[in-house]
């Protein structure tokens, strides 16, 4: 599928303007206010029989507030298996619509209708089936990262953590591969034999906020640190990493390393949590790589949703028993652990 530079360029620029027009709003609470919203989040959690999923993106506060802290589809299954009746999920649409798949009998709200992740929507339900008459023969694997509708289309699902040993399932030679080309591109190094076709997709935050010249300042002033980065990278900052990872690869691997110092490429929130778990080990973080869509997720809007139980997630039926096929059929082949 040819590269479509205005659609792109279009997100881009509304994701820049939300993020100047939050970065305003970003100022903290005081403490007492903090935990005078902390203590009201735990009674109305009590009171509702809730669960609240904290992303490793989420501002502290909220990370703190959560009964379970990590990525994405992780989290997902862990709300599951619990005998909550309401899901809260601190992040962004595409995480609360993949709880709402596991948990199709449980309420499931999202703070903010405003969390949206970009990157999710940059491959549309008609150019997926677009690409698909296009390349017949080949499978068609969704990153997680994208819409129920998106995951009802495809074959077969990925994390950024099994994504190679998902490609390296299929028997098909071509593999049509959504949305995110920095994703895609690091699996084609491990499965020369395939041809993955992309759709040129990208995380904003990974692509546009981090680049590599960060990376060589921070090299040169902490030579003795290891640089640990997401999959979502370029291409060029993948080459000077010493591990790739997820983010909850980041954790275990930083949790097992004899390394004391780490340079962490992905959402800066993420050093908060490796910090928390690991007190004694340093952690050096990207100062611009911030995802504002993540942090319109704020303890007060956490209230309001425990209390109203809005906005809640609503998908029709067959589009969760569509969807959760592939889903399904990635947990079986496991969730990996990708590393340089």
């Amino acid at each position: 599928m040819p590269y479509e530079p205005l659609k792109f360029l279009i997100i881009h620029i509304i994701v820049n303007i939300q993020n100047l027009a939050f970065a305003e709003k970003l100022e903290g609470s005081s403490i007492s206010e903090v935990e005078s919203m902390k203590r009201r989040v735990l009674e109305l959690k009590k009171e509702k029989n809730a669960v609240i999923l904290s992303h490793n993106y989420q501002m502290p506060e909220i990370q703190n507030v959560g009964d379970f802290v990590g990525d994405s589809l992780g989290l997902s299954k862990k709300a599951a298996a619990t005998d909550a009746e309401i899901i809260l999920f601190a992040g962004v649409d595409f995480m609360a619509e993949s709880a709402k798949i596991l948990s199709p009998n449980k309420t499931v709200v999202i703070p903010s209708r405003e969390a949206r992740c970009p990157m999710a929507a940059m491959i549309t339900v008609p150019e997926l089936r677009k690409l698909k008459k296009k390349y017949p023969d080949a499978a068609t694997v969704a990153y997680v990262n994208t819409t129920a509708e998106i995951k009802a289309e495809v074959d077969i699902c990925c994390t950024s953590s099994n994504a190679i040993e998902v490609v390296k399932s299929l028997p098909n030679k071509e593999v049509i591969f959504i949305p995110d080309t920095n994703l895609g591109k690091y699996v084609q190094r491990f499965v020369p034999q395939k041809k993955l076709i992309y759709c040129e997709g990208f995380c904003h935050v990974h692509h546009k906020r981090i680049s590599l010249e960060d990376f060589l300042a921070l090299r040169e002033k902490h030579p003795d640190a290891e640089i640990l980065v997401h999959p979502e990278c370029p291409p060029k900052i993948i080459d000077i990493a010493h591990g790739v990872y997820s983010t909850q690869g980041m954790a275990d691997h930083v949790s097992s390393s004899k390394a004391d110092k780490f340079i962490i490429g992905t959402e800066k929130e993420m050093t908060y949590r490796l910090k928390k778990d690991n007190p004694s080990k340093t952690f050096i973080q990207l100062e611009n790589a911030i995802c504002y869509s993540m942090k319109k997720i704020t303890l007060d809007k956490v209230i309001r949703s425990l209390e109203t139980l809005e906005p809640e997630v609503k998908l029709p039926m067959d589009i969760i028993r569509k969807a959760r096929i592939p889903l399904e059929r990635m947990v079986a082949i496991g969730t990996g652990n990708p590393s340089k």
